[in-house]
């Protein structure tokens, strides 16, 4: 089992707060087995015992009664036998119809408890539990694994283009890498899609036209690294037979962000210095489920290696906006710590004139001092103007950006 230390490392400090610990991923990301690495760090380490931890999975039919907010209230405070600090974690808590008065009530009556709770919606456990919680908790953003993770699970050359390409087409939900053969990697993240868009949307969300879903789907993943546009996409499902209104259009793509599928991100204004709420794009959370919801040929060759370093900065905990300059845009604009750094990203321009041209020019109008970057497939070093460029699968490996 691949021990994932980039998250535990933020969460350790959290284990005995009392702070709310919310752990948000879209599912079958790997948040159960953090949890589970959590409970044996406290059994190993801490020398906690069985009593003290307190671990229910919403999934499992055994907890069925406690999708009652009611009986799991009284199920986990009937653990609590004396004033040792007991440990808590609800796997799925978004199961649970009105779960957030069962947090509410534990945190405020409880004082020898610390809880952890995951869930696949964000809306629900940002918004909702804020209103609640107002301040109480701790959110950890958990994403399927990084290349380095996946390589590292694998076993794999991680400087093999192979091992890159299988990455790039299939995506880092762990357990799709159990299966070798194609049709049984499709199957399986058929199956995480199908689960995500009945239980996450279509059941919470009242949404009833899955073909539709899926269409609207499709179309962003195809134009992923696209200004979205509206416009655009009613005019593609009208030439499909179906009718939309706006409202039903970003009520659906709404949807689709709350499922934590799609990740908004927004344009900045380099010279203005402020995010800018319109022509935003939409980047895919795991690159396998895109894989299977898109037609597109070249997918593989210019969307994909822009999403991958989307979510390896995501990954890395920068703030990710599309650069805006006068005269054109960056692919990302990347904050943390106060620092400021801007990425192109290409797929090749060994002996292409015109893509050194275009990638390198990209910052031209960018008068700043923060540091500039090129990332591409490319194996020799293209660095010039103090603009540095970066191999991918380099960049991916790397401890440090």
């Amino acid at each position: 089992m691949l021990l994932r230390e980039d998250y535990l490392s933020k969460i350790r400090g959290f284990y005995d707060s009392n702070l709310i610990k919310i752990l948000v991923g879209i599912r079958r990301c790997g948040k159960s087995v953090i949890l589970n690495q959590i409970i044996e760090e406290l059994k190993e380490k801490r020398k906690i015992d069985e009593e003290h931890i307190i671990f229910i999975n919403f999934e499992f039919i055994e907890f069925e009664e406690l999708l009652d907010y009611k009986k799991l209230n009284k199920y986990i405070k009937d653990k609590i036998q004396d004033n040792k600090i007991y440990y808590l974690f609800l796997d799925e808590i978004q199961n649970v119809d009105n779960f957030e008065k069962v947090i509410n009530s534990l945190r405020a009556s409880i004082k020898n408890i610390s809880i952890f709770i995951t869930g696949s919606n964000s809306k629900m456990l940002s918004d909702e539990l804020s209103s609640v919680l107002s301040g109480r908790y701790v959110l950890f953003n958990i994403n399927p694994l990084s290349y380095k993770e996946y390589v590292s699970l694998t076993n794999k050359d991680g400087r093999d283009i192979d091992t890159f390409w299988d990455y790039a087409k299939w995506g880092g939900l762990p357990n799709r890498c159990e299966f070798t053969k194609e049709i049984d990697i499709k199957n399986y993240l058929h199956s995480v899609y199908d689960s995500i868009i009945l239980r996450d949307v279509v059941k919470r969300l009242n949404l009833k036209d899955t073909v539709l879903f899926d269409m609207i789907l499709q179309y962003l993943i195809e134009t992923a690294g696209r200004e979205f546009s509206a416009d655009n996409i009613i005019k593609y499902l009208s030439k499909e037979n179906k009718n939309i209104s706006n409202e039903t259009l970003y009520n659906y793509i709404d949807a689709l962000c709350k499922a934590l599928i799609l990740k908004k991100v927004y344009r900045y204004d380099i010279d203005g210095k402020s995010v800018l709420k319109t022509l935003n794009k939409y980047y895919a959370t795991d690159l396998g489920i895109a894989q299977i919801k898109n037609n597109n040929p070249e997918f593989k060759s210019y969307i994909v290696l822009e999403n991958i370093v989307y979510n390896e900065l995501i990954n890395r905990n920068y703030e990710v906006y599309i650069g805006k300059t006068k005269n054109g845009e960056v692919d990302f604009l990347a904050k943390k710590d106060g620092n400021v750094k801007y990425i192109q990203v290409t797929y090749e321009m060994k002996d292409n004139d015109a893509a050194i041209e275009r990638e390198f020019g990209a910052y031209k109008k960018i008068e700043d001092n923060y540091p500039k970057y090129v990332i591409s497939l490319d194996k020799i070093d293209l660095s010039r103007d103090g603009i540095i460029h970066l191999n991918l699968i380099d960049f991916l490996l790397s401890e440090d950006f």
